[in-house]
């Protein structure tokens, strides 16, 4: 047999073949798969740069081309060019693969141009991190800009599942926070059937513990937002970062055995030695061009393995959501003409009206592009239609979350004031919910689907966006569902600012829908985060059992009604019957225990959002206590007028699901 230009003659030349060939193919294979493997994620962000500038120049010379620990920060330049940056390895790798990482890191990094320009980057590879800023940044905990990346496969059983990663992330975090040197933790807990769910949490060694427990928990809350039921997920936050995988993927903390010695190679026979058998050489002769072909195969084989195992470790994490609260569109850049908009919406014809509501009608618009839109066309009569307007354009353009609708753009032209939307193909949650044939399309598992995703959606308004957000007006006409039955929270205008220390605000004039509104806010006008919760908690039991929350004379309210067989040990009976038999009761009756606590009367009765996530996911998640009886229990119309001192502005003047509204200032 040959190999290049040489012929085998013997064992020992084979085997220094087979030992140099192997190492080709590793390295053929490490080559290959490395640089997808070891990437993650970038994000680039604040101002920019100029090209051959002091800044760049400061840049190019931050970090060193070796790290002695696992760790590393570093400051170079004068102000205004000051650059700081930092290095971070994974807390599970030796030394050798930290500078392995890192040596890649700066490379990939000057090779591929990464956030060319940027004066602000974070780079995330597999086993370490890159970060630069000219603003410093080191010894705070910041947690945004945040990413998100999960596994696109949902585990089989969730209900095992989830609160055996809840107990494992819980204490890895622990865990790192009491190993102050390394703030690192990594585990596993098996699960059932065999399977186990491996965790891993780190925080950057500069921050306090204090700061690195809150991040983590941060960190942690969102794997129901974003990640609920997923085979393995991500979020990586700034100062710190945790992952879970039903597959091992850091390094093992047991040390592995030495493997056993290399057996010596044969010598090669003297010249002078007598000839073997020539039977026996023709035999060895023929062994060898057996097995060596089908040792090549293998390695090829396993090479080949190897590739795409990579390759799948990388597409599995595809779906990444980024939470970038420093990359805010400017509103200049989402304005359109109006004649683009006219056009798409046959100069806003009755056959393409959606529907109308107290500012202005609603149209389907297709544009040039071929994107389907909804055109909130806000009525020229309006008194607060500029206010409104500002307001949507503000808020909105700011928020990037998978249960808010997307704003497309504006647009302005003398009266004409535009709010361009997605389109939404299945409209609103209230044309299906109190529809008595529509409703048959709402079945169980639609109906939990849209509970946590407006769930998930407030979280966002009241935690993670950096504007911390009051809806106001949360309702089932609010709630825009698209083609797959996914909730997105709508209609912003009005909306409040809350800056994060912020915890409540008085106004003397009240905007929102009766029947939604929490008693304190309708009573003496304090709204807070607690006024959105009260309002979910109103929704929340609209879509369990299909019915308004009528606060007409002539009819129960919906709270009475529930909280009565609820106490009667009956609420079982509340749900709507076009679901009430294929539904999960325990997680049905676990929803109406969570919306009574929604609904209470006193402020701080009621649970946050998170919170509320954390029990609609599992009661483990937390101790939810019993509810007392609701607001309005056993009230009428008549002893709930609000104090003289408070404006309302109604569109029918009487206790209906009408939206109430007055001007406002955001703040």
């Amino acid at each position: 047999m040959f190999i290049g230009n040489r012929k085998i003659e013997n064992g020992s030349t084979f085997f220094i073949y087979l030992f140099i060939l192997s190492n080709l193919l590793i390295t053929i294979q490490y080559t290959t798969a490395q640089p997808q493997a070891n990437f993650f994620y970038q994000i680039c962000y604040g101002d920019n740069y100029t090209r051959g500038s002091t800044f760049q120049t400061n840049l190019n010379l931050l970090f060193p081309s070796s790290i002695q620990n696992k760790y590393y920060n570093a400051t170079n330049g004068q102000t205004p060019d000051t650059v700081y940056g930092s290095l971070q390895c994974r807390g599970d790798i030796p030394q050798d693969e930290c500078q392995s990482c890192v040596d890649f890191a700066i490379q990939d990094f000057n090779k591929t141009g990464r956030c060319p320009n940027s004066k602000q980057a974070i780079i995330w590879y597999e086993k370490c991190m890159l970060r630069y800023s000219n603003e410093y940044y080191f010894n705070s905990m910041q947690k945004t800009p945040a990413v998100f990346m999960w596994n696109r496969n949902n585990v089989s059983n969730p209900d095992q599942f989830n609160p055996v990663l809840n107990d494992l992330m819980d204490d890895l975090a622990k865990q790192a926070v009491t190993s102050f040197s390394t703030y690192f933790a990594a585990g596993s807990r098996p699960v059932a059937n065999f399977t186990k769910v491996y965790g891993l949490v780190e925080c950057t060694p500069d921050i306090p513990s204090e700061s690195c427990n809150a991040c983590l928990a941060g960190a942690i809350s969102h794997i129901p937002i974003c990640c609920d039921g997923k085979r393995g997920a991500k979020v990586m936050r700034p100062s710190c970062s945790i992952r879970y995988q039903v597959y091992p993927f850091f390094e093992s903390t047991v040390t592995p055995s030495p493997p056993p010695p290399l057996s010596s190679p044969t010598p090669p026979p003297s010249t002078n030695a007598p000839v073997p058998n020539a039977n026996k050489n023709h035999s060895s002769k023929l062994t060898i061009s057996i097995v060596v072909p089908w040792v090549v195969a293998v390695l090829f084989a396993i090479a080949l393995g190897f590739f795409c195992f990579w390759r799948k470790r990388t597409q599995i994490m595809k779906y990444v959501y980024v939470d970038d609260e420093t990359q805010v569109t400017t509103p200049e850049s989402l304005q359109f003409n109006f004649s683009t908009i006219s056009a798409a919406t046959d100069n806003f014809s009755e056959t393409n009206k959606l529907g109308e509501g107290g500012f202005g009608s609603v149209y389907k618009g297709t544009l040039p592009d071929g994107r389907e839109i909804a055109v909130k066309r806000l009525s020229k009569y309006s008194g607060q239609g500029d206010q409104e307007f500002k307001n949507e354009v503000t808020l909105v353009g700011k928020l990037q979350h998978r249960n808010l609708v997307k704003l497309v753009g504006f647009s302005l032209a003398g009266e004409e004031k535009l709010l361009i939307y997605e389109f939404m193909p299945n409209r609103s949650l209230d044309q299906f919910l109190f529809d008595p044939i529509k409703c048959t399309q709402l079945d169980w598992e639609s109906r939990y689907k849209i509970i946590a995703g407006i769930a998930r959606g407030l979280v966002y308004l009241h935690e993670e966006s950096q504007l911390k957000i009051i809806h106001r007006d949360l309702k089932a006409s609010n709630i825009l569902l698209d083609m797959d039955t996914n909730p997105k929270i709508s209609d912003f205008g009005m909306a409040r600012l809350f800056v994060h220390d912020q915890t409540q605000e008085l106004t003397s004039k009240i905007v929102g829908t009766y029947g939604y509104m929490a008693p304190e806010y309708m009573r003496h006008g304090h709204f807070s985060v607690k006024s959105d919760v009260f309002s979910f908690g109103v929704l929340l039991l609209e879509i369990l059992s299909g019915q308004k929350n009528n606060r007409s004379d002539n009819a129960q309210d919906l709270l009475s009604y529930v909280w009565r067989h609820w106490n009667n040990g009956s609420a079982i009976e509340i749900l709507d019957p076009t679901f009430k038999d294929t539904c999960s009761r325990n997680v049905a009756m676990r929803c109406v225990h969570v919306a009574l606590l929604c609904v209470q009367e006193g402020v701080l009765d009621r649970p946050t959002m998170p919170t509320v996530v954390q029990m609609l996911n599992s009661y483990s998640a937390t101790d939810p206590g019993l509810p007392l009886a609701p607001a309005f229990f056993g009230e009428t119309t008549g002893n709930m007028e609000p104090l003289s001192n408070l404006h309302y502005i109604e569109e029918q003047g009487s206790w209906k699901n009408e939206s109430v509204t007055s001007e406002l200032d955001p703040r």
